[in-house]
């Protein structure tokens, strides 16, 4: 396994001269697809596995911030605005992030020819996406937030959150007053 993360080494070092920017010891497995490499910036100590695929479509940008874990098969678009990724998070396998949706109420043409609704995303520092799960267009997930196996997340989350579900609904936050984790009610 280690000589693979150094083969994955030597990819990010190649990346440096066509991305954004690639922070120092960061390492790139084999990606399914890139569009807009210079829109793209990944910080240090980032791990990013095989089969992403991150798309900075025309002024998208996609940010992410440092020592962070993107695993296998994962799937980020930006278009129009930024998509931030906080420091220290880790990102499950096959994973869905975007900061645009399509529109679709014009019943006289295709969704695909119709315009894109965009809306900033962001990701906060020490957060946790579990496996499968998609965050929409428009969610600002706060410091170490969690989101569930399979959620289906828009919407603003306060910090230290437990987001389950489809719709994602907080069902555990840190109570500041009481130094605890408590049910949300």
């Amino acid at each position: 396994m280690h000589l693979i993360k150094y083969v994955w080494a030597v990819r990010a070092l190649i990346y440096k001269a066509f991305l954004g920017h690639v922070g120092n010891l960061s390492y790139i497995g084999k990606p399914t697809f890139i569009e807009g490499c210079k829109n793209i910036q990944i910080g240090n100590r980032v791990r990013i596995f095989p089969g992403v695929r991150m798309e900075a479509i025309g002024d998208g940008k996609i940010i992410i911030g440092d020592n962070v874990a993107i695993e296998q098969n994962v799937h980020i678009t930006s278009m129009g605005s930024e998509l931030k990724i906080g420091n220290n998070t880790t990102i499950s396998g096959n994973v869905f992030i975007t900061n645009l949706d399509h529109e679709y109420r014009n019943l006289n043409k295709s969704i695909m020819e119709q315009e894109h609704i965009l809306s900033y995303t962001e990701i906060g520092n020490n957060s946790f996406i579990g496996y499968g799960a998609s965050i929409q267009a428009g969610t600002i997930l706060g410091e170490q937030c969690i989101v569930g196996t399979n959620s289906v997340v828009r919407g603003k989350f306060s910090d230290h959150s437990v987001i389950v579900g489809a719709p994602g609904k907080i069902i555990k936050y840190y109570d500041y007053q009481k130094k605890k984790w408590v049910k949300s009610l």
